[in-house]
């Protein structure tokens, strides 16, 4: 029978329960700077990895996540070389130099970022990340010739992803290329309905 006494235990067991979590959770500086991150409190969540990333052996991990962390704060120069640290400790690693990419193109470093790029797919030939970030970069050179190429290229190997339409349509666009820019922002809507930019340059450009 369900009684005020019974409830009154079960409120305490709850209770005692989510305080043993709590309490876990601060125990364990991974958990929490994770719960840091995820209030924005990236500075925060650093200083409980930046331990780990210091200490040896080299805790690989440690050294990627101080790097993420140093990007969220906007230390992107620190974020570089943190990266650069990590594809040192890991030469195999495609995480590490795809990260390069990140401080790179947060500083309008765009021909770096390519050329960081280049270097993920001599390993990795179709990367997606690595072409995305590249096919970013060459937008914001404006090498509109370079990216309808490039974003063709990528289109071949994935054929149903909309993103990478959307890159070689803005490329056809900028191009004057009205016919195919519309062919590929309709590929688009098939594969994302109610696209914004796609619905407006369709709207648009009747």
């Amino acid at each position: 029978m369900w009684t005020p006494r019974l409830a009154a235990r079960t409120a305490l067991a709850i209770a005692a329960l989510l305080a043993t979590s709590m309490v876990g959770a601060q125990s364990d500086p991974w958990s929490e700077s994770y719960r840091l991150e995820y209030l924005g409190k990236h500075a925060d969540a650093l200083a409980l990895i930046e331990p780990f990333a210091n200490r040896q052996p080299v805790n690989e991990f440690a050294v990627m996540r101080s790097a993420w962390l140093l990007h969220l704060q906007g230390k992107y120069s620190d974020a570089e070389k943190r990266y650069q640290r990590a594809a040192e400790i890991n030469p195999r690693s495609l995480e590490a130099r795809l990260g390069i990419m990140l401080p790179q193109m947060a500083l309008y470093r765009w021909n770096d970022a390519i050329q960081s790029g280049r270097k993920v797919l001599a390993d990795s030939p179709w990367n997606y990340t690595a072409h995305v970030r590249i096919m970013i970069s060459e937008e914001a050179l404006s090498r509109w010739e370079d990216l309808a190429r490039h974003a063709a290229e990528v289109s071949a190997r994935y054929p149903t992803d909309a993103t990478v339409l959307v890159y070689w349509a803005r490329a056809e666009a900028a191009l004057k290329r009205t016919r195919k820019a519309k062919e590929l922002y309709a590929q688009v809507m098939e594969r994302v309905p109610g696209h914004i930019e796609a619905g407006n340059y369709l709207k648009n450009n009747n």
